[in-house]
Protein backbone atom coordinates (compact mmCIF):
# COMPACT_ATOMS: atom_id res chain seq x y z
CA UNK A 1 0.00 0.00 0.00
CA UNK A 2 2.25 3.07 -1.08
CA UNK A 3 -0.58 4.82 -3.45
CA UNK A 4 -0.92 8.40 -1.19
CA UNK A 5 -4.57 8.17 -1.68
CA UNK A 6 -4.70 4.61 0.00
CA UNK A 7 -2.31 6.03 2.68
CA UNK A 8 -4.54 9.04 3.45
CA UNK A 9 -7.69 6.55 3.69
CA UNK A 10 -5.98 4.77 6.41
CA UNK A 11 -4.54 8.28 8.01
CA UNK A 12 -8.11 9.76 7.68
CA UNK A 13 -9.33 6.23 10.12
CA UNK A 14 -7.47 7.25 12.69
CA UNK A 15 -9.54 10.52 14.80
CA UNK A 16 -6.29 12.12 16.16
CA UNK A 17 -8.01 15.01 17.74
CA UNK A 18 -5.19 17.13 19.36
CA UNK A 19 -7.07 15.72 23.06
CA UNK A 20 -6.46 12.49 22.36
CA UNK A 21 -3.71 10.15 21.58
CA UNK A 22 -1.93 9.84 17.98
CA UNK A 23 -0.18 6.40 18.97
CA UNK A 24 -1.98 4.80 16.94
CA UNK A 25 -1.18 6.80 13.93
CA UNK A 26 2.30 6.61 14.73
CA UNK A 27 2.29 3.29 15.07
CA UNK A 28 0.90 2.59 11.47
CA UNK A 29 3.42 4.91 10.13
CA UNK A 30 6.41 3.12 12.19
CA UNK A 31 4.88 -0.23 10.96
CA UNK A 32 5.25 1.35 7.30
CA UNK A 33 8.08 2.54 6.95
CA UNK A 34 10.09 -0.47 9.19
CA UNK A 35 9.03 -2.26 6.74
CA UNK A 36 11.23 -1.38 3.88
CA UNK A 37 13.78 -0.88 6.25
CA UNK A 38 13.58 2.78 7.13
CA UNK A 39 15.39 4.12 10.47
CA UNK A 40 13.20 6.11 12.66
CA UNK A 41 13.13 7.45 16.07
CA UNK A 42 10.23 8.33 18.11
CA UNK A 43 9.86 11.23 21.04
CA UNK A 44 7.13 11.13 23.27
CA UNK A 45 5.53 13.37 25.13
CA UNK A 46 5.94 13.69 28.84
CA UNK A 47 2.93 11.53 29.74
CA UNK A 48 3.72 8.90 27.02
CA UNK A 49 0.39 9.47 24.82
CA UNK A 50 1.63 11.07 22.40
CA UNK A 51 4.62 11.13 19.74
CA UNK A 52 6.57 13.09 17.66
CA UNK A 53 8.06 10.66 14.41
CA UNK A 54 11.57 11.34 12.59
CA UNK A 55 12.83 9.18 9.69
CA UNK A 56 15.84 9.19 7.93
CA UNK A 57 15.86 7.49 4.23
CA UNK A 58 19.51 8.14 2.64
CA UNK A 59 22.36 8.64 3.59
CA UNK A 60 22.35 9.75 7.54
CA UNK A 61 25.94 11.59 7.46
CA UNK A 62 25.01 14.98 5.49
CA UNK A 63 22.31 17.27 5.48
CA UNK A 64 18.63 16.40 3.46
CA UNK A 65 15.57 17.60 2.84
CA UNK A 66 12.83 17.38 5.61
CA UNK A 67 9.06 16.96 4.73
CA UNK A 68 7.05 18.18 7.62
CA UNK A 69 3.65 17.66 8.84
CA UNK A 70 1.66 17.62 11.69
CA UNK A 71 -0.98 14.14 12.60
CA UNK A 72 -3.22 15.68 15.06
CA UNK A 73 -6.61 17.72 14.02
CA UNK A 74 -9.17 19.77 14.98
CA UNK A 75 -12.52 17.75 16.36
CA UNK A 76 -15.50 17.39 14.63
CA UNK A 77 -17.65 18.33 17.36
CA UNK A 78 -20.91 20.19 17.22
CA UNK A 79 -20.14 20.17 13.57
CA UNK A 80 -22.91 19.71 10.53
CA UNK A 81 -20.85 16.42 8.88
CA UNK A 82 -22.62 15.22 5.86
CA UNK A 83 -20.31 12.49 5.67
CA UNK A 84 -18.29 10.37 7.83
CA UNK A 85 -15.61 12.40 9.36
CA UNK A 86 -13.26 9.28 9.91
CA UNK A 87 -13.51 7.36 6.93
CA UNK A 88 -12.37 8.46 3.44
CA UNK A 89 -15.28 9.54 0.81
CA UNK A 90 -14.08 9.82 -2.59
CA UNK A 91 -16.91 11.86 -4.52
CA UNK A 92 -16.44 14.08 -7.68
CA UNK A 93 -12.81 14.34 -7.31
CA UNK A 94 -12.85 15.27 -4.31
CA UNK A 95 -11.73 13.29 -0.67
CA UNK A 96 -13.36 13.83 1.99
CA UNK A 97 -12.74 13.01 5.50
CA UNK A 98 -11.35 15.24 8.94
CA UNK A 99 -7.87 16.05 8.07
CA UNK A 100 -8.13 15.37 4.36
CA UNK A 101 -6.58 19.06 3.70
CA UNK A 102 -5.17 20.17 7.09
CA UNK A 103 -3.00 18.18 6.89
CA UNK A 104 -2.71 13.86 6.20
CA UNK A 105 -3.53 14.88 2.57
CA UNK A 106 0.41 16.03 2.37
CA UNK A 107 1.55 13.31 4.99
CA UNK A 108 0.42 10.58 3.06
CA UNK A 109 1.91 11.78 -0.21
CA UNK A 110 5.22 12.33 1.38
CA UNK A 111 5.06 8.79 3.02
CA UNK A 112 4.54 7.27 -0.69
CA UNK A 113 7.39 9.27 -1.27
CA UNK A 114 9.52 7.69 1.57
CA UNK A 115 8.52 4.28 0.61
CA UNK A 116 9.47 4.92 -2.98
CA UNK A 117 12.83 6.82 -1.98
CA UNK A 118 13.78 3.46 0.32
CA UNK A 119 13.76 1.69 -3.01
CA UNK A 120 16.36 3.99 -4.79
CA UNK A 121 19.99 5.10 -3.94
CA UNK A 122 19.83 8.34 -2.49
CA UNK A 123 22.59 10.59 -2.58
CA UNK A 124 21.12 13.18 -0.05
CA UNK A 125 18.66 11.84 2.73
CA UNK A 126 15.22 12.61 3.12
CA UNK A 127 13.46 12.94 6.37
CA UNK A 128 10.09 12.65 7.23
CA UNK A 129 9.30 14.93 10.33
CA UNK A 130 6.01 13.59 12.13
CA UNK A 131 4.59 16.13 15.21
CA UNK A 132 1.48 16.23 17.58
CA UNK A 133 -0.59 18.83 19.07
CA UNK A 134 0.68 21.32 16.32
CA UNK A 135 -3.35 22.61 16.50
CA UNK A 136 -2.94 23.82 20.35
CA UNK A 137 -0.02 26.18 19.36
CA UNK A 138 2.69 24.36 17.43
CA UNK A 139 3.11 22.71 21.29
CA UNK A 140 4.10 19.28 20.46
CA UNK A 141 6.95 19.73 18.01
CA UNK A 142 9.36 21.34 20.38
CA UNK A 143 11.10 18.51 21.18
CA UNK A 144 11.87 17.28 18.01
CA UNK A 145 13.18 21.01 16.95
CA UNK A 146 15.27 20.43 20.37
CA UNK A 147 16.71 17.07 18.82
CA UNK A 148 17.12 18.07 15.41
CA UNK A 149 18.81 21.24 17.01
CA UNK A 150 21.31 19.43 18.21
CA UNK A 151 21.81 17.00 15.46
CA UNK A 152 25.40 17.21 14.18
CA UNK A 153 23.96 17.17 10.54
CA UNK A 154 20.52 19.46 10.41
CA UNK A 155 17.89 19.45 7.76
CA UNK A 156 19.33 21.64 4.95
CA UNK A 157 15.81 22.86 3.74
CA UNK A 158 12.21 22.19 5.19
CA UNK A 159 9.13 22.11 3.51
CA UNK A 160 6.16 22.34 5.73
CA UNK A 161 3.13 20.56 3.99
CA UNK A 162 0.53 23.02 5.26
CA UNK A 163 -2.31 23.21 2.49
CA UNK A 164 -1.93 26.10 0.13
CA UNK A 165 -3.16 24.96 -3.33
CA UNK A 166 0.73 23.79 -4.03
CA UNK A 167 1.31 27.30 -4.18
CA UNK A 168 4.85 28.13 -2.40
CA UNK A 169 4.39 30.10 0.76
CA UNK A 170 7.46 32.26 2.62
CA UNK A 171 6.12 33.48 5.39
CA UNK A 172 3.56 33.64 7.78
CA UNK A 173 2.42 35.51 11.31
CA UNK A 174 3.97 34.99 14.52
CA UNK A 175 1.69 34.80 17.74
CA UNK A 176 1.35 35.46 21.31
CA UNK A 177 -1.54 33.80 22.90
CA UNK A 178 -2.19 35.63 26.40
CA UNK A 179 -4.99 35.49 29.41
CA UNK A 180 -5.75 38.73 31.51
CA UNK A 181 -6.73 38.73 34.68
CA UNK A 182 -9.05 41.55 35.40
CA UNK A 183 -9.37 41.28 39.11
CA UNK A 184 -12.18 43.49 41.00
CA UNK A 185 -13.77 43.17 44.30
CA UNK A 186 -17.23 40.83 45.15
CA UNK A 187 -20.45 42.41 46.09
CA UNK A 188 -24.13 41.93 46.49
CA UNK A 189 -25.62 43.56 43.49
CA UNK A 190 -28.26 45.64 45.20
CA UNK A 191 -24.65 47.91 46.68
CA UNK A 192 -23.23 47.57 42.99
CA UNK A 193 -21.52 51.35 43.34
CA UNK A 194 -19.90 50.13 46.52
CA UNK A 195 -18.02 47.03 45.02
CA UNK A 196 -15.88 46.76 42.13
CA UNK A 197 -17.24 44.75 38.69
CA UNK A 198 -14.19 42.89 37.34
CA UNK A 199 -16.09 42.74 34.19
CA UNK A 200 -16.08 46.64 34.22
CA UNK A 201 -12.45 46.32 34.70
CA UNK A 202 -12.23 43.90 31.45
CA UNK A 203 -14.35 45.45 29.53
CA UNK A 204 -11.79 48.75 29.69
CA UNK A 205 -9.12 46.44 28.96
CA UNK A 206 -11.06 45.24 25.85
CA UNK A 207 -11.23 48.86 24.68
CA UNK A 208 -7.53 49.07 25.20
CA UNK A 209 -7.03 45.84 23.07
CA UNK A 210 -9.18 47.46 20.33
CA UNK A 211 -7.28 51.03 20.59
CA UNK A 212 -4.10 49.08 19.90
CA UNK A 213 -5.93 47.26 17.21
CA UNK A 214 -6.83 50.44 15.20
CA UNK A 215 -3.52 52.23 15.75
CA UNK A 216 -1.99 49.16 14.33
CA UNK A 217 -4.24 49.12 11.32
CA UNK A 218 -3.69 53.16 10.55
CA UNK A 219 -0.22 53.26 11.51
CA UNK A 220 1.33 49.81 11.54
CA UNK A 221 3.74 48.26 9.55
CA UNK A 222 2.74 46.72 6.38
CA UNK A 223 3.59 43.65 4.34
CA UNK A 224 1.17 43.59 1.37
CA UNK A 225 1.70 39.83 0.91
CA UNK A 226 -0.68 39.30 3.59
CA UNK A 227 -4.98 39.14 3.00
CA UNK A 228 -4.50 41.49 6.17
CA UNK A 229 -1.07 43.24 5.67
CA UNK A 230 -1.00 44.63 8.89
CA UNK A 231 -0.60 42.60 12.71
CA UNK A 232 -3.76 41.90 14.14
CA UNK A 233 -5.03 42.23 18.00
CA UNK A 234 -7.86 39.33 18.93
CA UNK A 235 -10.09 39.15 21.68
CA UNK A 236 -11.09 35.61 21.85
CA UNK A 237 -12.88 34.56 25.15
CA UNK A 238 -14.09 36.77 27.96
CA UNK A 239 -15.16 34.17 30.98
CA UNK A 240 -16.63 35.96 34.40
CA UNK A 241 -19.52 36.38 36.58
CA UNK A 242 -21.61 33.41 38.83
CA UNK A 243 -24.81 34.97 39.63
CA UNK A 244 -26.71 38.05 38.50
CA UNK A 245 -26.89 39.37 41.74
CA UNK A 246 -23.42 39.09 42.18
CA UNK A 247 -20.91 41.44 41.55
CA UNK A 248 -17.86 39.54 40.07
CA UNK A 249 -14.15 39.84 41.91
CA UNK A 250 -12.56 38.07 38.45
CA UNK A 251 -12.81 38.35 34.83
CA UNK A 252 -10.55 36.71 32.47
CA UNK A 253 -10.01 37.41 28.79
CA UNK A 254 -8.47 35.61 26.07
CA UNK A 255 -6.48 37.28 23.44
CA UNK A 256 -4.12 37.11 20.85
CA UNK A 257 -0.72 39.15 18.81
CA UNK A 258 -0.96 37.94 14.88
CA UNK A 259 1.99 39.83 14.33
CA UNK A 260 4.21 40.40 10.76
CA UNK A 261 7.80 40.13 10.53
CA UNK A 262 8.23 43.95 10.92
CA UNK A 263 6.76 44.50 13.49
CA UNK A 264 7.84 43.47 17.39
CA UNK A 265 5.06 41.18 19.39
CA UNK A 266 6.88 42.00 22.86
CA UNK A 267 6.97 45.56 22.44
CA UNK A 268 3.05 45.60 21.21
CA UNK A 269 2.51 43.40 24.62
CA UNK A 270 4.27 45.96 26.66
CA UNK A 271 2.27 48.71 25.39
CA UNK A 272 -0.92 46.24 26.92
CA UNK A 273 0.45 45.64 30.09
CA UNK A 274 1.12 49.47 30.19
CA UNK A 275 -2.33 49.65 29.34
CA UNK A 276 -4.04 46.95 31.88
CA UNK A 277 -1.78 49.13 34.77
CA UNK A 278 -3.12 52.24 33.79
CA UNK A 279 -6.42 50.84 33.91
CA UNK A 280 -5.90 48.88 37.12
CA UNK A 281 -4.31 52.28 39.20
CA UNK A 282 -7.46 54.02 37.93
CA UNK A 283 -9.63 51.39 40.14
CA UNK A 284 -7.43 51.02 43.01
CA UNK A 285 -9.13 54.13 44.95
CA UNK A 286 -12.40 52.16 45.24
CA UNK A 287 -10.52 49.00 45.59
CA UNK A 288 -7.10 48.71 46.21
CA UNK A 289 -7.06 45.07 45.36
CA UNK A 290 -7.96 46.29 41.67
CA UNK A 291 -5.39 44.25 39.07
CA UNK A 292 -5.10 43.35 35.61
CA UNK A 293 -2.45 40.87 35.65
CA UNK A 294 -1.78 39.36 31.88
CA UNK A 295 -0.18 35.94 31.61
CA UNK A 296 1.24 34.24 28.08
CA UNK A 297 0.09 30.96 27.46
CA UNK A 298 0.94 30.24 24.14
CA UNK A 299 3.84 31.64 21.51
CA UNK A 300 5.22 31.11 18.34
CA UNK A 301 7.59 32.41 15.77
CA UNK A 302 6.51 33.63 12.31
CA UNK A 303 7.93 32.64 8.96
CA UNK A 304 9.94 35.08 6.47
CA UNK A 305 12.24 33.16 4.15
CA UNK A 306 13.68 35.82 1.63
CA UNK A 307 11.91 34.96 -1.54
CA UNK A 308 15.28 35.09 -3.27
CA UNK A 309 16.97 32.56 -0.92
CA UNK A 310 18.04 29.48 -2.49
CA UNK A 311 15.91 27.33 -0.68
CA UNK A 312 12.78 29.15 -2.18
CA UNK A 313 14.51 28.70 -5.70
CA UNK A 314 14.85 25.36 -5.46
CA UNK A 315 11.30 24.29 -4.01
CA UNK A 316 9.66 26.44 -6.93
CA UNK A 317 11.67 24.39 -9.83
CA UNK A 318 9.99 21.41 -8.09
CA UNK A 319 6.28 22.88 -8.29
CA UNK A 320 7.02 24.88 -11.63
CA UNK A 321 5.69 28.05 -9.71
CA UNK A 322 6.34 31.35 -10.64
CA UNK A 323 5.75 33.85 -7.59
CA UNK A 324 5.36 32.90 -4.06
CA UNK A 325 2.75 33.62 -1.51
CA UNK A 326 2.48 34.17 2.07
CA UNK A 327 -0.43 32.05 4.49
CA UNK A 328 -2.69 33.84 6.92
CA UNK A 329 -2.43 30.76 9.27
CA UNK A 330 0.11 29.57 11.65
CA UNK A 331 2.82 26.41 11.02
CA UNK A 332 5.56 25.22 12.68
CA UNK A 333 8.28 26.50 10.15
CA UNK A 334 9.14 29.28 12.44
CA UNK A 335 9.87 27.15 14.86
CA UNK A 336 12.14 24.95 12.18
CA UNK A 337 14.09 28.22 10.85
CA UNK A 338 14.65 30.03 14.11
CA UNK A 339 15.52 27.24 16.27
CA UNK A 340 16.65 25.15 14.00
CA UNK A 341 18.58 27.37 10.97
CA UNK A 342 16.96 25.21 8.57
CA UNK A 343 15.60 26.86 5.49
CA UNK A 344 11.70 26.88 5.35
CA UNK A 345 8.89 27.28 2.87
CA UNK A 346 5.48 25.91 3.17
CA UNK A 347 3.84 23.92 0.07
CA UNK A 348 1.18 21.06 0.26
CA UNK A 349 -1.81 19.87 -1.19
CA UNK A 350 -5.73 21.40 -0.34
CA UNK A 351 -6.71 24.82 0.82
CA UNK A 352 -7.12 26.41 4.09
CA UNK A 353 -10.40 27.27 3.24
CA UNK A 354 -11.72 23.62 3.52
CA UNK A 355 -9.58 23.34 6.99
CA UNK A 356 -11.76 23.30 10.11
CA UNK A 357 -14.87 22.81 8.52
CA UNK A 358 -17.42 19.82 7.93
CA UNK A 359 -17.16 17.85 5.22
CA UNK A 360 -12.83 18.63 4.89
CA UNK A 361 -11.41 17.62 1.40
CA UNK A 362 -8.68 17.46 -0.79
CA UNK A 363 -8.76 17.71 -4.50
CA UNK A 364 -7.85 14.45 -6.16
CA UNK A 365 -5.70 16.69 -8.61
CA UNK A 366 -3.93 18.43 -5.56
CA UNK A 367 -3.04 14.85 -4.42
CA UNK A 368 -1.29 14.57 -7.73
CA UNK A 369 0.08 17.35 -7.70
CA UNK A 370 2.12 16.83 -4.70
CA UNK A 371 3.16 13.27 -5.44
CA UNK A 372 4.59 14.58 -8.73
CA UNK A 373 6.61 17.47 -6.56
CA UNK A 374 7.88 15.03 -4.57
CA UNK A 375 8.51 12.58 -7.23
CA UNK A 376 10.78 15.35 -8.56
CA UNK A 377 12.75 16.03 -5.30
CA UNK A 378 13.33 12.19 -5.35
CA UNK A 379 15.18 12.59 -8.62
CA UNK A 380 17.25 15.08 -7.10
CA UNK A 381 18.28 13.46 -3.96
CA UNK A 382 19.01 10.65 -6.31
CA UNK A 383 21.61 13.04 -8.28
CA UNK A 384 22.88 14.42 -5.12
CA UNK A 385 20.89 18.05 -5.68
CA UNK A 386 18.87 18.65 -2.75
Amino acid sequence: MNNSIEILERLIAFPTVSRDSNLDLVGYVAGLLESEGISLQLIHSADGHKANLFATIGPADAPGVMLSGHTDVVPVDGQDWTLPAFALTERGGMLYGRGAADMKGFIACALAAALKASKMALKTPLHLALSYDEELGCIGVRSLVETLAAAPHKPALCIVGEPTSMQVATGHKGKIGARAFCRGREGHSALAPLALNAIHLGCDFVAALRAEQDRLAREGARDGDYDIPYTTVHVGRMNAGVALNIVPNLCQIDFEIRNIAADDAEAILRRLRAEADRIAAAAKDKAPEAAIDIEVFNTYPGLDTPVNAQAVAFVKSLTGANGTIKVAFGTEGGLFSRDVGTPTVVCGPGSMAQGHKPDEFVSVEQMRRCDDMLGKLLERLAAGLG
